[in-house]
């Protein structure tokens, strides 16, 4: 089983520095997998509580995307940026399923599912996606590159995808959830999802979260115990890898002989 870790990070916040100084991002120091993941980045200031900056990801890996893996990244890139990916824990909107290849689910705008290029492709290039793609969430400006001492990044790898038997089959702080259920108002599909970090996070009961991602997929009419009842559950858990900007800079010094340097950062001290 893939798990998220050290190296996931620092290729991460490689394809941002390679972005900002125009050059290709060091080749991956870790193996293929298959395994939905997601990137997520925060940013804390002046010894804050680090806030979020960004988050995307692949998180359907049972829906198939056939010849994903002939898509040039610069073709797919471009695609990314016409539907604007993003995903915040979670944030939903209508799951349809396009000719087009990318499937509009919980989310904001548009998730394109990823599983396909984690079966057929290179992992790296999977995590080279979501961090290119974390630069263009609407919801925030663009990170720039004077923000990255002050950014840490976290690889989630989703895995143990489970079918539940009801709405409440889960474990809080265990499992991360999607549920699936008919709008009655709209006859409207809808789904979202939540990382298992977030209801404990959050201090919610499970019924509390069910009932704020019905609200985050959409819903906005009467929840009640026979909607609940009728939605489809599926749970998945995840391992985490976290790393703060001072700890890749350290790494890199200490891997490849000098920190990295990007104009309009200071340089590192460690």
């Amino acid at each position: 089983m893939v798990s998220a870790n050290q190296e996931m990070v620092v290729y991460c916040f490689d394809t941002l520095v390679a972005h900002y100084i125009s050059e290709q991002a060091p080749p991956p120091a870790f193996d293929e997998g298959q395994h939905p993941l997601f990137v997520t980045w925060k940013k804390a200031v002046n010894g804050g509580e680090p806030r979020l900056r960004g988050c995307i990801g692949t998180l359907e890996a049972r829906c198939l995307i056939n010849g994903l893996k002939d898509y040039a990244l610069t073709s797919y890139s471009r695609k990314i940026q016409a539907g604007m990916c993003k995903l915040l824990c979670g944030l939903g909107v209508p799951i349809e399923t396009s000719r087009l290849h990318y499937k509009p689910d919980i989310a904001f705008g548009v998730v394109y599912d990823l599983s396909a290029c984690l079966r057929d492709t290179n992992l790296w290039f999977v995590i080279s996606v979501i961090s290119r793609s974390a630069l263009r969430d609407r919801r925030f400006p663009p990170i720039q590159a004077k923000e990255l001492p002050n950014l840490e990044c976290t690889v989630s790898v989703l895995t143990d995808y489970e079918t539940g038997l009801h709405h409440l089959d889960w474990e809080i702080g265990k499992h991360g959830i999607i549920i699936e259920f008919t709008d009655p108002d709209y006859n409207l599909r809808r789904s979202a999802t939540y990382l298992p970090e977030v209801a404990a996070h959050e201090g919610w009961t499970k019924i509390e979260t069910i009932d704020s991602l019905m609200r985050k997929a959409g819903y906005n009419g009467p929840i009640t115990e026979p909607l609940r009842k009728r939605i489809r559950l599926t749970r998945y858990q995840s391992t985490i890898f976290t790393m703060h900007y001072s700890e890749y800079a350290s790494y890199v010094k200490r891997i490849r002989g000098e920190a990295p340097a990007v104009v309009g950062t200071k340089p590192s001290n460690h």
